[in-house]
């Protein structure tokens, strides 16, 4: 059977945070892609893609998916975040892997999610600064590379590519040549021999 994988859009999400990863896990390990938003309602991202929901992220459940993932996007650090608390929580008892990247790794700490495993985010400050609770600082990895503790990912909306990875290697997906081609999306980073 197809692995699923449910992707929580938002209004004003980050068109690149996800889109590497949809596109990887449908074309080329034929899974299925499906795009939860809150309340069910179309968004549109911060670059004007406008995405039709195929149902509630609120109702999601691990029975239905193999995995969950938050996108980043403004929404996240505003008043207007939605409360997801009850799919990330059925997922975590499930032991199915949650995922957060850029701003999204907010709502995750929200949840106290990250105040005993490994994790990073935009930058060392952040969760602090908006989560007033969080209490992990000591197990944040201040690196440019996703994380992955206890089925668990984090990632900086700068690592789309390292995200993608663990996720797909978290619902088995992953195998070297799957990697190798992710890996390509990074090499405009290394330096050019001089």
């Amino acid at each position: 059977m197809a692995k699923r994988l449910a992707i929580v859009l938002t209004e004003g999400y980050a068109d690149w945070e996800c889109g590497l990863l949809m596109a990887t896990a449908r074309g080329d390990c034929g899974a299925e892609t499906v795009i939860l938003t809150p309340g069910g309602a179309d968004v549109t991202s911060l670059g004007g893609v406008s995405i039709k929901s195929a149902g509630r992220a609120e109702d999601a459940a691990p029975a239905d998916f193999d995995v969950l993932v938050l996108c980043g996007g403004t929404i996240w650090q505003s008043g207007e975040a939605p409360d997801l608390s009850a799919p990330v929580a059925r997922f975590v008892s499930a032991g199915k892997p949650v995922a957060g990247i850029c701003d999204a790794t907010l709502a995750l700490g929200r949840l106290g999610l990250l105040d005993d495993r490994a994790h990073t985010g935009n930058y060392r400050g952040q969760l602090p600064d908006v989560v007033p609770a969080y209490r992990g600082a000591a197990l944040y990895r201040d690196q440019p590379q996703a994380v992955r503790d206890r089925a668990v990912i984090t990632a900086s909306g700068a690592a789309p590519v390292s995200f993608a990875r663990e996720i797909l290697g978290a619902i088995g997906l992953g195998s070297t040549e799957l990697f190798d081609y992710l890996a390509m999306y990074g090499d405009e980073h290394r330096k050019a021999p001089a």
